[in-house]
């Protein structure tokens, strides 16, 4: 359940489903497996283990999960097979294999070997944040993020989902954090960061186990050097690694909360709760306080998300135990 890295989006009022609208638009899009000559396969699977509903919904957010399937069929493979075919060809019929003939029995060995291809696959979770607007996805690969947000817009369109601008683009606002060896509130400096030349093929610098606010990191960012990712701590309860893209990679939930889920039930379904709830408070309040260490949103998405925000959801009696005994996660 523990998210392992975050990019999260921007929602418009109008992005935000209900529960029944988001469950039956995503049930009419399930996961199938590759049929045989697919070289891969998307669709929505259930969003937890012990339900059959694509989405899973607590205070607010609505968690769900897509799984791709990909067919595994190395270059090196078909290559073999080809040239084992245009040895044959032309010790049978004593002539050269063109380039346009090897080009179509390439594809005749692919259509041979894809119904034979191992398959490997991947499930991506995401939740959507009705009273902070916010999509979070458990992944801080571009490609990745932008392909669920695809399917979510398939199934619900236009799905307005941006990513978020802030008024301080993240590396002015890195570099300044270690130009004063300081985090902003609620923050405080890890132990690694980067730093990169602005010009063309300029150096790298990539610090690990070291004290950022050290001279040497300082003379870096003299030297015009602008700091592309560093090691934060967030209230010491997260750990993680934010970029100039504004996506946290590495993610660590301390002990502290880890602890308070696992206090919160002995069942499978209480503990599953338990664990979704503590996370999305932690990580909306998170995300919230970083933008806002940023300069917050550009005014411009501020007004496209106020214009139509939703009121924020009435917790159940059940709902509000809960939160006050937990005291109110392809390959990256």
């Amino acid at each position: 359940m523990w998210f392992k890295q975050l990019s999260f989006y921007r929602l418009s009022g109008d992005a935000i489903p209900e529960v029944a609208q988001l469950t039956d638009a995503l049930e009419k899009k399930p996961f199938l497996h590759c049929s045989g000559l697919d070289w891969f396969s998307e669709g929505w699977v259930t969003a937890a283990g012990h339900q059959e509903s694509p989405v899973y919904s607590a205070r607010g957010c609505q968690l769900v999960a897509l799984k791709r399937e990909d067919k595994v069929l190395p270059a090196s493979v078909i290559r073999e097979f080809v040239d084992a075919k245009v040895a044959e060809i032309e010790d049978k019929e004593l002539r050269k294999v063109g380039r346009k003939e090897k080009q179509a029995l390439k594809e005749q060995v692919t259509d041979d070997l894809l119904p034979r291809a191992f398959v490997r696959s991947h499930r991506l979770n995401a939740y959507l944040d009705g009273r902070r607007q916010w999509l979070m996805v458990n992944s801080a690969t571009a490609t990745k993020s932008e392909a669920l947000v695809s399917k979510l817009r398939e199934a619900l369109p236009p799905f307005p989902a941006a990513l978020p601008r802030t008024q301080i683009a993240p590396h002015a606002a890195m570099t300044a954090w270690l130009a004063e060896g300081e985090a902003p509130a609620g923050f405080e400096l890890d132990a690694e960061c980067e730093l990169k030349d602005g010009s063309e093929n300029g150096a790298v610098i990539r610090c690990t186990r070291m004290d950022l606010t050290a001279d040497e990191i300082r003379q870096h960012i003299a030297t015009g050097k602008q700091v592309t990712r560093v090691g934060l701590i967030w209230r010491e309860r997260i750990r993680f690694v934010l970029t100039d893209m504004l996506q946290l990679k590495r993610l660590q939930f301390l002990d502290v909360l880890q602890e308070e889920a696992s206090q919160a039930g002995d069942d499978r379904d209480s503990l599953f709760e338990a664990t979704f709830t503590l996370m999305v408070e932690e990580l909306g309040e998170l995300v919230d306080e970083l933008v806002e260490a940023l300069g917050g949103l550009e005014e411009a998405q501020q007004a496209s998300t106020a214009a139509a925000a939703p009121p924020a959801p009435a917790a159940d009696a059940n709902a509000a135990t809960r939160a006050e005994a937990v005291d109110v996660p392809w390959e990256e």
